[in-house]
């Protein structure tokens, strides 16, 4: 596939051509892909309808997530700041808007996806049961529905591979966000003389490229490795748990996940066919069929 030369999630029309225009359609309805089951309910008018702007300029979040990535620091982790969590929030956002799903889900996915880090400034250790016990607090303290909280705080505390499984749409796209998130600028330690093998494996990481393609329905990340720096293998050795993950959530979202090294396919889930064409509505750096 062509595209590889940028960071980002891609989609690809029926001809298999790339279209990085905006295009609009018609989001889904009860009947496509039976969404109607994870969608969060609307807000009851007593609450407040939380954006992710608010929640991005929010100082005490802000410092939390500081704070949280100082902690990391010093644990010898790779970034866990704002290019990180950013990053995830927009592509769980990208991931549901290219699916269909509705605005406030998408805006409910970039919000937990924003979050999902924040645990991290209590223990690395259980980092999401704490941050979405912080995260409860947070958004109940704004005034955000009980039922979209719930949403978000599911998220959070179901997104570490330990202990995570998507249990909702937008933990399955928060899932496959940070999962694909490997990339040299992550590494902090730039002496490479005594990096780790999570440093040689970010590091490694030439390009890297979420790409969804609708009409084969799958997810696909595409990795370009420097294997002087790190060999495959020692990719496998620490990312196997994440990737397996990765294919539970693609499978919750009707998608098969694959992973690709220089064009060679390595894992692969079916996922069930469609049976009606559905109209599509995407933006940013999203390729639509119409």
């Amino acid at each position: 596939m062509n595209g590889l030369g940028r960071e980002g999630i891609y989609c690809y029309n029926k001809a298999g051509k790339e279209n990085r225009s905006f295009c609009t359609g018609t989001e889904k309805t009860a009947g496509d892909l039976s969404i109607t089951d994870h969608q969060p309910e609307r807000r009851n008018d007593n609450f407040e309808n939380i954006t992710f702007e608010r929640i991005k300029n929010d100082e005490i979040i802000r410092e939390y997530i500081r704070r949280a990535d100082r902690n990391l620091a010093a644990m010898g982790y790779t970034k866990h700041s704002f290019g990180h969590v950013t990053k995830v929030a927009e592509g769980a956002a990208e991931i549901l808007t290219a699916l269909g799903y509705d605005e406030r889900t998408v805006e409910l996915a970039r919000i937990a996806g924003f979050l999902h880090d924040i645990g991290n400034v209590v223990n690395r250790a259980d980092h999401a049961q704490s941050g979405a016990i912080m995260a409860f607090q947070l958004l109940t303290g704004m005034g955000m529905p009980a039922k979209e909280i719930g949403y978000v705080v599911s998220a959070i505390g179901h997104h570490d591979e330990g202990t995570a499984f998507p249990v909702n749409a937008i933990a399955a796209a928060v899932i496959l966000a940070d999962k694909s998130d490997v990339r040299r600028s992550r590494v902090r330690n730039k002496e490479n003389t005594t990096f780790d093998i999570h440093d040689r494996v970010n590091y490694a990481v030439e390009k890297s490229s979420l790409i969804l393609n609708r009409s084969a329905r799958t997810i696909s990340l595409i990795l370009s490795i420097d294997t002087s720096i790190c060999a495959v293998m020692d990719y496998f050795e620490i990312f196997l748990t994440r990737m397996m993950l990765s294919k539970r959530a693609a499978e919750y979202l009707d998608l098969s996940l694959k992973l690709e090294f220089f064009g060679t396919e390595f894992l692969c889930s079916p996922a069930p066919p469609i049976t009606e064409k559905i109209p599509w509505r995407c933006r940013g750096i999203f390729l639509c069929p119409a």
